[in-house]
């Protein structure tokens, strides 16, 4: 099991003004162009995304898992490894959101550069000309007139390549495409990188109706990363008392039982000429293997869910089979979080995304009930709250210990921590 260990909740400053930071020209140590990456390069370069708030925890994951050379920025960690470790992150990681594979780091300062970049790169080694393509293009401070100029220009040059090295061109699927190319422009360089995930990592494999969305659910990585900050070490109790369809819980579940997060769904990487089949099936044989081994020593009852809405808590139950987990696993019950309990005497973790302003408005009068519960039923246990609103902890009557800054999505949230006294 990867443990997912507590980032460091240092208030971080405006990720504009650091990334701007970031990507300012050195006076003292220009950046260097590099070679275009080659499949057969032994070592790659990767970029994980992930969402803002969680790049310490995804460095750790990261270097867990093999990664060296890690490079923490805002919005996402690089690291340098094999190929194995792409199959790794894809199959094991809980935080990113992707894995991307630097092709090129260059200067480029205007469209023609551009062109001739992206048209020099051997494109025809990487996939084939049958395959569909998808061009994505973020930019700060780009000279260039627009993103989707910008996009036509990558894509004309990729096309352009593979008709004059065969005569064959790929065509552009903006839906469902076979590869997925993406560029980042910044006022004098670019970077080009393969994305060997595909569809996003949040995206386990178990959500496979639109019914499966009850009052707006995290997404997975960010619910992982919720995990990881509140120090839950898979020994302890944990409960959520907001648990909606259940993504929470079902991601603690799944750390429970060893259960690695991309075992329901395929990878970008699997169509690209690089793609090692028997090395990607050996590592996902010994992964599923951990998964039966880790769901018959899981601990049940250990972790608990509850929720005011029953249609919710059925939702909850059926992802939990979707993704082959037992149904007693997990202990569920239709509750309002005014009536929750601890189910015990060893103190654990309280950890939930309670609705706010943005999905749904609970009265202050309520929270005040719901924080008088905190008060007189959860002495010891460790309460961790995600949201938008910061009138929170004052509506609760309790005054928070600590709070981390996280977006959900486009929500500016904090993580509020209470640690809640013994009473007596």
């Amino acid at each position: 099991m990867i443990a997912l260990r507590p980032a460091s909740r240092h208030a971080a400053e405006p990720a504009r003004n650091r990334a701007d930071r970031r990507d300012a020209p050195r006076r003292d140590a220009p950046p260097r162009d590099e070679a275009p990456t080659s499949p057969s390069a032994g070592t790659f370069h990767y970029f994980c995304p992930c969402p803002r708030g969680l790049e310490a925890a995804l460095a750790d994951e990261l270097r867990a898992l093999g990664a060296h050379d890690i490079d923490t920025r805002p919005g996402g960690v690089g690291c340098r490894g094999d190929l194995k470790l792409a199959y790794r992150i894809n199959l094991e990681a809980r935080l990113p959101s992707r894995v991307l594979l630097r092709l090129l780091d260059a200067a480029c300062r205007n469209e023609h550069t551009l062109y001739r970049l992206c048209n020099a790169l051997a494109w025809e080694d990487w996939f084939d000309a049958r395959q569909t393509i998808r061009v994505d293009v973020v930019a700060q401070r780009s000279p260039l007139r627009s993103l989707n100029f910008a996009t036509l220009r990558i894509k004309d040059a990729i096309v352009d390549r593979f008709r004059d090295h065969g005569g064959e061109r790929p065509s552009v699927d903006t839906h469902h495409p076979d590869v997925r190319i993406s560029a980042f422009l910044t006022a004098d360089r670019l970077q080009l990188y393969l994305d060997l995930s595909g569809e996003p990592l949040f995206k386990r494999g178990w959500r496979h109706s639109a019914e499966n969305r009850v009052a707006a659910p995290l997404k997975e990585n960010l619910a992982a990363g919720l995990l990881a900050l509140s120090g839950w070490d898979a020994r302890q109790p944990l409960l959520d008392p907001f648990c909606g369809s259940g993504t929470l819980v079902i991601e603690a579940a799944q750390i429970l039982c060893d259960h690695a997060p991309g075992l329901n769904r395929r990878f970008g990487i699997e169509q690209l000429r690089l793609h090692d089949a028997a090395l990607y099936d050996g590592l996902v044989t010994a992964l599923r293997e951990r998964a039966r081994q880790g769901i018959g020593k899981a601990p049940r009852g250990l972790i608990r869910a509850s929720d005011l809405d029953p249609h919710a808590m059925r939702l909850t139950a059926e992802n939990l089979q979707t993704l082959g987990l037992p149904d007693d696993l997990v202990a569920m019950q239709t509750l309002d979080a005014v009536d929750a309990q601890p189910g015990g005497d060893t103190p654990g973790v309280l950890l939930a995304n309670p609705p706010y302003n943005e999905r749904v408005s609970i009265p202050v009068e309520h929270w005040r009930a719901i924080g008088a519960t905190l008060r007189e039923r959860f002495g010891g246990w460790k309460v961790f709250l995600l949201t938008s609103d910061r009138g929170l902890p004052g509506q609760l009557g309790l005054r928070e210990d600590r709070k981390t800054p996280l977006f959900n999505g486009a929500i500016e949230c904090r993580l509020f921590e209470f640690a809640m006294r013994q009473r007596g």
